[in-house]
């Protein structure tokens, strides 16, 4: 989960924000609870977040310190040239200000995602993002004024003052973007354009956790389901395929009834992006959004490429999941539906969290540990209720205190597997925060879902390893195809959609929920094999693109296919047991943004700007296929 101060993807203070006493005996199961209020889910698996602020009120005292030291950065304007010493004492007063700033907007946000429905977060994240909007333009002109120092005199001030080190890679980040810079009036028009740059995203969340109308089915077995999104998402893998038709159904026609607020939603965010695209002279949107981290768009490109030559092997897991549920035609809402009928792996939290240490035992116990003490120490919000936040994520942009997680666990083995990513997230937050100074501790967004699908890769490597029936064994292979369906494909699926969208506003090319749903139905055919009859898109999947929160996050989703195939070959070295892999490994987790993207995986051992480990990761995906079919045989399916 993208989390910055304003809207400018090459703001120099952007931040990256990723979003329970463990008990031994049988804890009560609000795994289904999607309508259950927040107040009846007992204190242990609800987070901690006095351990930001012990109150309501301690944050606006924090809050209101933070605003009365914003114009204490005048001070330094006209002086960073002047001697290494104004330079230092400008930096070092910024980076402190980001950081107070960083820990009061992780407070207003999860306070506010524990309840989409309570005004009072609702305004302090209005209140926190005004701030940040403010701060920004305080702060701009710092670079356009580094720009105008000789760049040898820069290095002669890092040189007479040791403690500018841990500002070379920022400084250094200045020069290379220096031709994308303004002066410091257009640096502050761009900064004031913060101010709306959030708009977009906000609406759609409060519009999509709190107001939506959200529809009600009655079930096969007569029960009455609300579908919101944890309700959709939890039966769209019913076991009853009626059902499941009745879910997509249902669900998809109730946001297709609402596309044209949808499609003005996301209009708005492209015309935010092209803003910014625009103001600071980039050729595009995608190379405006990827140049903040140095990623060549040719990354971005030879995704698409890659995934695209290789259709025939996602269609290839597309017939055996048919072949597997015995249907004679696949159809998108069979996408979800488990494997096996008689397979159903339920994990309760507490079971979640055994399985997940042994897995990650090969990262040492140092590793584990802080695991134990994140479970131990309400470090996650477990349990969907009304009003919450959809989704999960890991928040560890707060560098003074330990990350945060946000779950909707609903007990299935997909539930457990997100346990593992989300916390492959707040490790990599917990090890760069607590390694690196504050200048260097945010990671690079493209390397953020590495650490995450690192962990589960070795979850289900952990769980096959101790598996020996061949149906569930037949259940958790696919469940590693699904991962590679969602991660891999879909997301590349979403990185397409999100590229031609902009692609098309750059043309002067109108974006209404109409034209929206029309590219999107186009993409998924292709994906899918509609035309070959692989599997069936119905007329109704064409509203997905209204309940991807992604396509807010300024071309995001890529970074989960590239980050997929890193891991995929990260993982391989670690579970041979290679020594020094891991070891460099945890060294990657502990960089945190020390250099850029590209060189932090090349240091761990993997080259993106190869198709060494998409090709790794198709290898991996055809020979899980190979098993599953033998095993198929060999049980006569």
């Amino acid at each position: 989960m993208s989390h910055t101060i304003q809207g400018d993807p090459m703001h120099p203070f952007a931040k990256f924000a990723l979003p329970l006493l463990g008990l031994t005996l049988a804890a009560p199961d609000f795994s289904a609870a999607q309508t259950t209020e927040r107040i009846s889910i007992p204190d242990q698996y609800k987070w901690n977040l006095a351990d930001l602020f012990p109150s309501d009120s301690a944050w606006k005292q924090e809050k209101e310190k933070l605003v009365s030291e914003l114009p204490s950065l005048k001070q330094f304007k006209g002086t960073l040239g002047s001697s290494a010493k104004q330079l230092l004492g400008c930096l070092d007063l910024t980076f402190q200000l980001n950081k107070d700033f960083s820990k009061l907007s992780s407070y207003a946000s999860m306070s506010s995602d524990q309840d989409t429905r309570v005004s009072q977060y609702l305004g302090m994240q209005q209140e926190i993002s005004q701030i940040g909007s403010t701060f920004s333009a305080e702060a701009a002109y710092i670079e356009p004024e580094i720009l105008k120092i000789d760049p040898a005199k820069v290095q002669e001030f890092v040189k007479s003052e040791p403690t500018l080190a841990v500002y070379q890679h920022y400084l250094d980040d200045i020069l290379r973007r220096k031709a994308h810079t303004g002066t410091a009036g257009e640096e502050k028009i761009i900064a004031d354009a913060g101010l709306m740059a959030d708009a977009p995203d906000n609406i759609y969340g409060i519009f999509s956790n709190a107001d939506f109308p959200y529809p009600e089915i009655t079930l096969s077995d007569g029960k009455t389901v609300k579908l919101n999104q944890a309700g959709y998402s939890l039966y769209r893998a019913s076991t009853n395929r009626e059902d499941r038709k009745k879910v997509f159904e249902t669900f998809f026609s109730k946001l297709n009834d609402f596309r044209r607020t949808y499609g003005t939603q996301l209009n708005a965010e492209v015309k935010k992006d092209m803003f910014y695209k625009n103001a600071r002279n980039y050729s595009s949107c995608l190379e405006s959004s990827l140049d903040a981290n140095n990623i060549p768009t040719k990354v971005y490109y030879n995704l698409i490429e890659n995934v695209d030559k290789n259709l025939s092997t996602f269609h290839r897991y597309l017939k055996l999941r048919r072949r597997i549920l015995g249907v004679d035609t696949l159809h998108y809402y069979d996408l979800y539906a488990p494997l096996l009928k008689e397979v159903d792996l339920k994990y309760s939290y507490e079971e979640a969290q055994k399985e997940i240490l042994a897995a990650l035992k090969p990262l040492g116990s140092d590793y584990t540990d802080v695991l134990k003490n994140g479970f131990a120490h309400r470090w996650l919000d477990v349990y969907p209720t009304e009003g919450k936040r959809s989704g999960a994520y890991s928040n560890g942009s707060a560098y003074d205190v330990h990350p945060y997680m946000l779950l909707n666990y609903n007990g299935k083995y997909d539930d457990m597997s997100t346990v593992a990513h989300e916390f492959g997230h707040s490790m990599q937050s917990y090890l760069s925060n607590k390694t690196q100074p504050y200048a260097t501790s945010q990671y690079p967004i493209f390397v953020a879902e590495v650490a995450s699908t690192f962990n589960e890769a070795l979850l289900i490597d952990y769980v096959l390893k101790n598996t020996k029936d061949d149906a569930a064994r037949l259940s958790l292979l696919g469940s590693y195809l699904e991962g590679i369906k969602g991660t891999v494909f879909r997301q590349t699926q979403f990185a397409e959609f999100e590229l031609r969208i902009h692609e098309m506003a750059e043309k002067g090319e109108p974006l209404t929920g109409d034209v929206l749903n029309k590219t999107y139905d186009e993409i998924v055919k292709k994906y899918y094999g509609h035309d070959q009859k692989v599997c069936i898109v119905d007329d109704e999947i064409q509203a997905e693109w209204m309940f991807i929160p992604h396509f807010y996050y300024n071309f995001y989703v890529f970074q989960y296919a590239t980050s997929f195939t890193a891991s995929a070959a990260l993982s391989e070295q670690v579970m041979s047991g290679d020594k020094d892999a891991t070891k460099k490994y945890l060294e990657f987790l502990s960089a945190g943004g020390s250099d850029y993207p590209i060189e932090l995986l090349k240091k761990a051992g993997v080259d993106m700007t190869t198709s060494a480990p998409f090709d790794l990761t198709m290898k991996k995906m055809n020979r899980v296929m190979d098993e599953m079919e033998e095993i198929l045989t060999k049980m006569g399916e």
